[in-house]
């Protein structure tokens, strides 16, 4: 870093995206990424768009917005757009936590959750998973802090009922939780609906899984309209076009046809039990999934072997050093040609490691 960085993040500790070749060498399954293009109606809608680039995004989303609360069944004042949903992540973390309130989340979860209290300079409790690397719903009761759960929880694939989320939301009636749902759609049940119930809910989802457009970095918010109003306010004093126009486009082409994305979402849950019947017979074991990856170990031979072997042969996984994870390898559910690659490529790689 330079003489100038700020003293204030010398600490910080950036978070570490999946590798992103671009040689098209690889098979990729390492970053949770959708094996189906956008739906064409997104495409043309972008082609539309594309035509007056010369001119500002709309900052309030409108046409989005009015799709979206259909969709979604909520009022056009109780969601907020974003730049893919680490934005409204990140809004939460500066609206809702502060040096009394504290940001309070899993010890193994998704890695930018300690990245954004970091920066905005937040105290943060990690909480442990159980040895099944389960949420305990009880260790999440009254605990006087913003609370973040990934809703399948990332890397692990576990995803909590809509009891157990209202569970902790009920017993936590002055202060924010925050639901993360940027898998819900491969498995799990969303809790956008309580969010008429509880007014200290907020429930985030992404376009870039379920949705085909992890390049179009498109996410969103949904709670009461009081914490959109708040949301909104973070947003206008740092950019009220935080949604460029092509995204935009992207976004309301996609939930025009929606069906095409719950469709791929069926299959992607199709192939990963399929593939997950596949590694069980080569000796893996893995927790339940309900997202579009599967966290799995080996019996014998431990997780960073297998990934750097499979890297070497071409397949794309991710590997974390964290002490608890070093076992385990996450891997994306690709197509099943892909899935089909990682098989045979793992049958070589346990053969020369065993």
């Amino acid at each position: 870093m330079s003489r100038f960085f700020s003293e204030k993040y010398k600490n910080l500790e950036p978070y570490t995206p999946g590798e992103q070749p671009k040689d098209n060498q690889y098979v990729k399954l390492n970053t949770n990424e959708s094996p189906f293009p956008p739906t064409p109606t997104a495409v043309q809608y972008i082609a539309q768009a594309s035509k007056s680039l010369q001119l500002y995004s709309d900052p309030e989303c409108r046409e989005l917005v009015e799709i979206a609360s259909k969709r979604f069944g909520v009022n056009k004042d109780e969601i907020i757009f974003t730049n893919g949903s680490d934005e409204v992540l990140n809004f939460a973390f500066m609206a809702f936590c502060d040096k009394n309130t504290p940001a309070i989340f899993p010890d193994i979860t998704y890695g930018f959750y300690s990245v954004f209290a970091q920066i905005n300079n937040i105290p943060y409790r990690e909480i442990e998973l159980n040895e099944d690397f389960t949420i305990c719903v009880d260790d999440y009761k009254n605990v006087k802090g913003t609370v973040f759960i990934a809703n399948p929880n990332a890397p692990t694939g576990i995803a909590l009922t809509i009891k157990e989320i209202e569970e902790i939301v009920r017993s936590n009636p002055d202060n924010i939780v925050v639901i993360d749902e940027a898998y819900v759609d491969f498995g799990a049940e969303s809790v956008v609906q309580l969010t008429k119930k509880y007014d200290n809910l907020l429930v985030t989802q992404t376009f870039s899984k379920s949705r085909s457009l992890a390049g179009g970095r498109l996410g969103f918010g949904i709670g009461n309209k009081a914490l959109i109003q708040d949301l909104n306010t973070i947003k206008y004093s740092t950019n009220p076009y935080n949604v460029n126009s092509l995204t935009m486009a992207a976004g309301i082409g996609t939930l025009i046809d929606d069906s095409y994305s719950m469709e791929n979402c069926q299959k992607i849950i199709e192939t990963r039990e399929m593939t997950a019947l596949k590694l069980k017979e080569l000796g893996f074991t893995m927790t339940d999934s309900s997202a579009n990856f599967i966290f799995a170990k080996h019996d014998v031979v431990n997780g960073k072997d297998i990934y750097l072997k499979l890297k070497e042969k071409g397949v794309l996984v991710r590997h974390f050093d964290k002490e608890k994870l070093r076992d385990y390898n996450r891997i994306t559910v690709g197509s099943d040609y892909q899935m089909q690659i990682l098989i045979d490529k793992l049958k070589e790689v346990l053969e020369e490691l065993q």
